[in-house]
């Protein structure tokens, strides 16, 4: 079990590697209408990001968001999807669209940034990626807990650190109900996290553990408020959930949204003790893309260190850009949940491609948990 979160986060370490230049759209456009279409997920870049690629380029940006892997994987294999530019996550996704062949190789040559990218982070990639032909990192995170510390507190008069009872205790969650409880809706996302707190293999294919996850999560269902991937941003920073599985950088969203409304929410993000998944997004360019060498560009500048410091510092996620820290805040850096200790990461894993017969059961079994009356 590769361990790619003690490699991703050598970005701390690492050195000003990353070139800052990027080449005038002019010279890579073509001939090309100057236009892009970018699909990503909610809430993951900076207000100024595509303002700035515009006004730099003059290439106008078709920009649509979506809150769950299904949903991008969905448009890509039914093909021509009209997307220049998609953000896979790495594992179990990237690896087993490449295998699909619904991405394009990158021409390097078109990308003067590239050189900046971490390389332990690149070195990770490839053994989903085999020569990083397909893909360039984006951004990375843990899978974690963002909790209410008022309302849990209240309710179970302390603040448990960071274990997936919160999530998946039948007892605590049932104290826990009133408040509201989410889970992300995504059974690549939910069913690792229970077979680790269950002290599992997280990383099982045997339909035996899936089994016993979904008898599990069964015990919860009536406690859960609702199950999806980008609602409880707003709803944790609002106080209308107390306790949320969430992408990283999404609770670090909802932590900074409740203190900049200064509403009297305090929300704290947890790594489970019982390990979790590491998370690379990664940027792609589909074989149909429509305008590929505009892809490159836009690329080639979210990879630029004073860019994607920007969106490190919106969105709560670290990226891939050693050089671009000069400019991230220092209470993200210094932030264990954005780069966790030495045995948070030790306790890290990636979950890895499915096989089919694995794949369409789980698939199955998610689609039923949530359809099934509370």
């Amino acid at each position: 079990m590769r361990n790619w979160i003690t490699l991703g986060f050598l970005v701390v370490m690492a050195g000003a590697l990353a070139a800052c230049g990027d080449d005038k759209a002019a010279d890579k456009a073509s001939n090309e209408d100057k236009v892009l279409n970018v699909y990503n997920w909610s809430d993951y870049i900076a207000p100024d990001t595509l303002a700035t690629f515009e006004k730099e380029t003059g290439i106008k940006v078709r920009y649509d968001v979506y809150d769950s892997m299904p949903m991008l994987e969905a448009k890509l294999l039914a093909g021509g999807s009209g997307y220049d530019v998609v953000f896979p996550s790495l594992t179990p996704f990237l690896a087993q669209q490449i295998k699909a062949g619904i991405y394009q190789p990158l021409d390097k040559a078109k990308l003067s940034n590239y050189p900046g990218l971490s390389p332990a982070i690149l070195k990770t990639m490839s053994k989903n990626d085999p020569g990083n032909t397909y893909s360039v990192p984006y951004m990375v995170a843990p899978t974690g807990i963002g909790i209410n510390v008022g309302k849990v507190k209240e309710r179970l008069g302390t603040v448990p650190q960071g274990s997936g009872d919160l999530l998946f205790d039948p007892e605590v969650t049932a104290k826990l109900k009133d408040c509201g409880i989410s889970l992300l809706d995504d059974p690549v996302d939910v069913i690792p996290a229970v077979l680790a707190w269950l002290g599992k293999d997280p990383t099982s294919q045997d339909p035996a553990d899936l089994q016993t996850a979904m008898e599990a999560l069964q015990k919860i269902r009536q406690n859960l408020k609702y199950i999806h991937s980008s609602s409880y941003i707003n709803d944790l920073a609002n106080g209308d959930l107390c306790v949320a599985q969430g992408y990283g950088g999404d609770l670090i969203q909802a932590r900074d949204r409740a203190k900049e409304a200064a509403n009297g929410v305090e929300i704290l993000a947890l790594v489970p003790k019982e390990g979790t998944a590491f998370v690379i997004d990664t940027m792609a360019i589909p074989k149909d893309a429509p305008h590929p060498n505009n892809a490159h560009v836009f690329i080639n500048y979210m990879m630029r260190p004073d860019v994607v410091a920007a969106i490190t510092n919106t969105t709560g996620y670290a990226n891939a850009v050693p050089a671009s820290l000069e400019k991230v805040d220092e209470a993200i850096k210094s932030d264990p949940f954005i780069y966790p200790s030495d045995e948070d990461r030790a306790k890290g894993f990636s979950v890895p491609p499915a096989e089919k017969d694995y794949e369409r059961e789980r698939t199955r079994a998610w689609s039923t948990y949530k359809t099934e009356t509370k």
